[in-house]
């Protein structure tokens, strides 16, 4: 049997994502993430080779509904071995654009989040896969471990 065009577009796995201009949600395809999406409301860029931000409001919408691996850097702005990581989660997610989601979710702007996953040490990086976590590294790591856990 054969697939049509239609068929693999529709079952393409798909990425929530929360308008940081507007702050509607917008679907995008994963084959078309480095295509430049635009929100389908006001039309802003979906930048999706940066880390997204998530907070307390976006956060369990995203995960619940995005359908590639999305790793999420938990961090604070204080942090020293945080601002030595963030070069490595940029990379990564200029690298993984379309198969993987990569995330920031600043602990001391969102501690409802952090404390439900009992965020005691930053940086915590913690993958997610159909909303649930399925693998955690506490502490500053090189992108190779980074890459691996999205492997």
């Amino acid at each position: 049997m054969t697939t049509t065009h239609e068929e693999r577009a529709t079952s393409a796995p798909r990425l929530t994502l929360h308008c940081a201009n507007c702050g509607k949600w917008n679907r995008v395809r994963a084959d078309k993430a480095s295509d430049g999406p635009k929100c389908g409301s006001c039309g802003t860029a979906l930048v999706l080779d940066h880390p997204v931000t998530l907070d307390d409001a976006t956060f369990d919408r995203v995960i619940a509904e995005t359908e590639v691996p999305i790793l999420v850097d938990f961090y604070a702005d204080w942090c020293g071995p945080c601002k030595m990581m963030a070069p490595s989660v940029e990379t990564l997610a200029r690298e993984t654009v379309g198969r993987a989601l990569v995330a920031k979710l600043d602990t001391d702007a969102a501690q409802r989040t952090a404390s439900r996953f009992q965020i005691r040490g930053i940086p915590t990086s913690i993958v997610f896969k159909n909303g649930r976590e399925v693998k955690r590294q506490t502490g500053a790591v090189p992108l190779a471990t980074l890459r691996a856990m999205l492997s």
